[in-house]
């Protein structure tokens, strides 16, 4: 039993966990194998994909971001708009980098030098860039000048669409700077104990401001493929990508009391959610019920967290 325990709340537990519930679906569910649906499945998850990598950071340093889904529907309105506006699909995307780096900066600046909490401040955020995407387009979908905008999303490299080689190269580049990196080792010792990191020399305000730029950053590449792949930057998009992003997230290990993280686990917990949605509509399952399956998710991944805490608070 305690084995079995242990093998639940550890990291390789999670993969061979994975990896069995994969063998099942492939066997059970028509379909699910074929290479049209593996690639479908992996394209439904790039934004997921994408935002999670530097989720990761935000949560493994004591903090989280709701203004997420909000700034990846704004960043890309702002590339169609540029887009548009100028002819230049480069400036589009600038533009796209500007907005979402000047929305997690904002974030990063409020949080560590106000202290002010960091769900009243994305909390806030979140309505107010959602409040400026729909203004800035009187509430209507923008449609995309410049066919070349589309390639973005639909290009392939080895037969693989380009959008999700950004999001593997993404997984890789920061599963780097987490475990590698002098960056991504002050990240978890923050989480672990702020004050500690303090004293032995870390600027805590500082890092807590990139972490959130950062994250701004990545929400404004993901809103520039999103609005690719669907042809039109719409103000309302990525509605409710937080509460995914944060559930990924736990589900692969990532702590909500800060100090741990792994990149093979937020890796997991992404495809987690991606294959629960493709086999509800492999199985023609209603969209309403998966409201309930992703709200269930979220409370397994609370659960599972709380159990991993527990654990590492009787070893220590």
């Amino acid at each position: 039993m305690t084995s079995l325990k242990k093998l639940l709340l550890g990291e390789q537990g999670l993969v061979v966990i994975f990896a069995v519930a994969f063998a099942i679906v492939a066997l059970t569910v028509p379909n699910f194998l074929t290479e049209r649906n593996m690639l479908g499945l992996l394209q439904s998850v790039v934004t997921i994909g994408i935002v999670a990598c530097t989720m990761m950071f935000c949560l493994a340093s004591r903090d989280f971001d709701l203004s997420v889904g909000s700034t990846v529907a704004f960043s890309g309105m702002a590339a169609v708009m540029a887009s548009n506006a100028s002819g230049s699909i480069l400036i589009g995307l600038v533009a796209a980098l500007l907005c979402g780096g000047f929305v997690g900066l904002v974030n990063g600046v409020v949080i560590a030098h106000f202290r002010i909490n960091a769900l009243i401040t994305t909390l806030a955020t979140m309505q107010i860039v959602r409040g400026f995407a729909l203004i800035a387009s009187d509430g209507r979908a923008v449609g995309i000048n410049d066919p070349s905008f589309y390639q973005l999303a639909l290009s392939k490299f080895l037969g693989i669409p380009t959008p999700i080689w950004v999001m593997g190269a993404f997984f890789v580049v920061f599963g780097f700077v987490l475990n590698r990196t002098v960056f991504g080792k002050n990240t978890l010792a923050i989480g672990g104990n702020p004050e500690a990191s303090r004293l032995a020399g870390v600027n805590v305000s500082n890092m807590r401001i990139w972490i959130f730029a950062l994250q701004g950053l990545v929400c404004a590449v993901a809103g520039v493929l999103l609005a690719s792949r669907i042809t039109s930057g719409q103000p309302n998009a990525a509605t409710g990508l937080e509460l995914s992003v944060i559930s990924a997230c736990v589900l692969g290990g990532v702590s909500l009391a800060g100090g741990r993280a792994a990149m093979t686990g937020v890796i997991v917990g992404v495809l987690i959610m991606g294959i629960a949605e493709n086999v509800m509509n492999l199985l023609n399952i209603q969209a309403f019920y998966q409201y309930v399956v992703r709200g269930l998710i979220l409370l397994l991944a609370v659960l599972l967290d709380n159990l991993r805490s527990a654990a590492a608070g009787r070893r220590s």
